[in-house]
């Protein structure tokens, strides 16, 4: 933690020394309006208000509960977007810290809001009834029911979860999504897919006990892999930290940073997630105890 300790500091010494520097590439940060990101944003936002408004309409909807829902598929849903097409993104291209935040805000923001809201229902709400209906019942194919099962464990959600995570960080595969835009897609979307599936198996699958334990074990590995980003004595990502230098940072520097955004802001997501479930847990045991009490005499 010392080095960490010196590292950021050294790190916001050279930023300040350097701000007159940074101001003209954040000048030029713009949005970015990719087609392949673009289109299924507005896709899903569009069908999801449809659907919204359909149930809204309807005959003993839950006002309270659905307002719920689809506020935290708006958060979701804005940051999803912030992440992907504001500035945030243009920003990411040019400096691994950016690029780590943007990550960051795609697993551990929208991922988790997104899979809170339950939005399958709303989304098959805003189609005809007749394709509704095949929807459903292809859904409740016993082949898509079992893949669905089998992926959204809690075991198999966090392994696809952890391996799209390291796989992706390996130095050579992170700078060839830099470099190209199909490996940079493919690269958010593993990591937004495999997170709503980790998510979703944390709080809709496991007992509450297992999902602290997957939630506990991804927190451990993810500030593992920020570590040895932040501890590295060279720099491992040269693709990505060769504009380091007009952002007043030197590629050690950039990528330092990007480890420990890793290692320490998203790391305190998961240990809060992990804790708030372990207090859930242990509530709901001592709820139990406490009824077996009562019954026994």
């Amino acid at each position: 933690m010392r080095k960490v300790a010196v590292s950021l500091l050294v790190l916001l010494l050279a930023t300040s020394a350097h701000a007159h520097d940074v101001e003209q590439p954040i000048a030029r940060a713009s949005w970015t309006f990719d087609p392949w990101i673009v289109a299924p944003l507005l896709t899903f936002g569009g069908i999801y208000a449809i659907g919204a408004l359909t149930l809204s309409r309807r005959r003993g909807w839950n006002g309270g509960r659905r307002s719920w829902r689809d506020l935290a598929c708006l958060v979701g849903w804005l940051s999803l977007a912030a992440a992907l097409v504001s500035p945030l993104h243009w920003l990411g291209e040019r400096l691994f810290t950016f690029h780590m935040i943007e990550h960051e805000i795609i697993m551990a923001v929208s991922a988790p809001l997104i899979v809170i809201a339950r939005p399958v229902g709303t989304l098959l709400w805003s189609l005809p009834r007749r394709a509704r209906l095949a929807m459903g019942r292809l859904m409740r194919q016993p082949v898509t029911r079992a893949a669905w099962n089998w992926l959204s464990s809690g075991r198999n959600a966090t392994l696809l979860h952890g391996v799209a995570i390291w796989a992706w960080h390996a130095p050579v595969l992170f700078d060839a999504a830099v470099a190209d835009p199909l490996l940079h897609r493919l690269q958010h979307l593993s990591f937004f897919a495999t997170a709503v599936l980790f998510w979703w198996s944390v709080f809709r699958r496991s007992e509450t006990g297992a999902a602290a334990w997957h939630v506990f074990v991804t927190m451990l590995h993810t500030s593992v892999l920020g570590a040895l980003m932040a501890l590295a004595p060279r720099v491992l990502y040269q693709q990505q930290t060769a504009a380091a230098a007009s952002w007043g940072l030197t590629p050690l520097e950039d990528q330092q940073l990007a480890g420990i955004i890793m290692w320490v802001p998203a790391g305190t997501i998961y240990a809060g997630a992990a804790l708030a479930l372990i207090g859930i847990w242990i509530n709901g045991a001592g709820k139990t105890a406490g009824q077996a009490d009562v019954v026994a005499p």
